[in-house]
């Protein structure tokens, strides 16, 4: 048994007493958790870079992590026979279509995790584009924030971009997001597990980009607030 297989069959026999025969499925999505909290402190030095690409490093050293998954549920004794409500946790959507159809015991399972991938894809896009539009709009402003820097205010960190290269982040910004959309075509052709995994991190990034956002926001109204006074 491998040391991720340990893992989550213990965190399994956890939960049981609470979500019985769906303790193992909820044993993966707390294991996500643990895996986002040990990379949070690489994330958010990646976040500091604020690149339309920051964190894909964090996203890499999650593969290892994936693929395990993927394997611990296809070949695991152990695991093979958990489930979630009615769906096998190694099964795939196109064997729940083959037993019940879309709208049967296992069908609805899948339905639930791909409408959940949907809403955080959809959130993450309406994300990514406005902070496009925000750098933008900060990029765009660079000049005359220099100009008033001249008079004694700090323009620090303000970078100074052509239209062209305005219009690059503007496009890469509006684009990036909607590669959240390609989790579901993933979640439709892997295990159960590991689109539980998929749903879990992908639904925590956009929280953590989220707040990370948030607290830079609040620093620099903060700063903004110390400097006027």
């Amino acid at each position: 048994m491998s040391v991720f297989t340990r893992v989550v069959v213990e965190l399994g026999r956890f939960l049981e007493p609470a979500l019985a025969e769906s303790a193992t499925a909820a044993a993966i999505v707390l294991f996500t958790v643990l895996v986002r909290l040990a990379l949070h402190p690489l994330n958010r030095a990646a976040f500091k870079g604020a690149t339309p690409v920051a964190g894909c490093l964090p996203v890499l050293l999650q593969l290892p992590v994936f693929f395990l998954m993927y394997q611990a549920f296809t070949t695991s004794e152990e695991l093979l026979g958990h489930r979630l409500y009615a769906a096998p946790l190694g099964g795939t959507w196109a064997g729940a279509l083959g037993d019940g159809g879309l709208f049967g015991a296992q069908g609805l399972v899948y339905l639930a995790l791909f409408a959940v991938i949907a809403a955080v894809a959809a959130w993450s896009t309406v994300r990514g584009r406005r902070a496009a539009a925000a750098a933008a709009a900060a990029a765009a402003s660079a000049p005359a924030v220099r100009a008033k820097a001249a008079a004694g205010r700090s323009a620090a960190g303000v970078p100074e971009l052509t239209a062209e290269q305005q219009e690059a982040m503007r496009r890469l910004g509006g684009v990036l997001p909607l590669l959240s959309f390609g989790t579901l075509v993933t979640a439709a052709v892997v295990p159960l597990a590991a689109g539980l995994y998929l749903a879990a991190t992908t639904a925590w990034s956009v929280a953590e980009r989220a707040w990370l956002e948030h607290r830079r926001d609040r620093r620099l109204a903060v700063a903004e607030s110390g400097a006027a006074g």
